[in-house]
């Protein structure tokens, strides 16, 4: 993601933690998480954050992957890295990024722990995996 016009280059990894809070607030284990996500919209919702990170913060490119299936404690699950003329830039893109990744892509998520799991929001159709942006070198 290296570009000349770019000072910054900013990168985010969410990854997948050894606990969750419970709607009442109480912190339970988590074994994997399980991720799904409705492919076709989720892509259009993600290159368009992509286009506001670009129109809003100045950003040169914004790469955003959010992974589906299966995943244990410690992996990745999203990346975000945004490249801009300034530092400051770079950082406020990457956070819009994944700020809205969260709230607007339809990602759902199951969580698993020792004495059961949940969707926390809904089961749709499994979808192999979401791409958006410019590829790293």
């Amino acid at each position: 993601m290296q570009r000349e016009d770019c000072g910054g280059v900013a990168l985010f990894l969410g990854t997948v933690r050894d606990h969750s809070r419970s709607g009442e607030g109480e912190r339970r284990g988590v074994t994997q998480l399980e991720y799904e996500a409705y492919g076709g919209v989720a892509e259009q919702v993600m290159a368009e954050i992509a286009g506001e990170a670009e129109d809003r913060f100045g950003s040169r490119a914004l790469v955003a992957v959010h992974r589906t299936g299966v995943l244990g404690v410690g992996d990745v699950a999203v990346v975000v890295a945004a490249a801009a003329p300034h530092r400051e830039q770079a950082f406020a893109a990457a956070r819009h990024a994944i700020d809205e990744i969260k709230r607007r892509v339809p990602i759902w998520k199951k969580e698993t722990w020792p004495d059961g799991q949940e969707w926390v929001r809904c089961d749709l159709e499994h979808a192999q995996g979401l791409h958006v942006g410019e590829p790293a070198p």
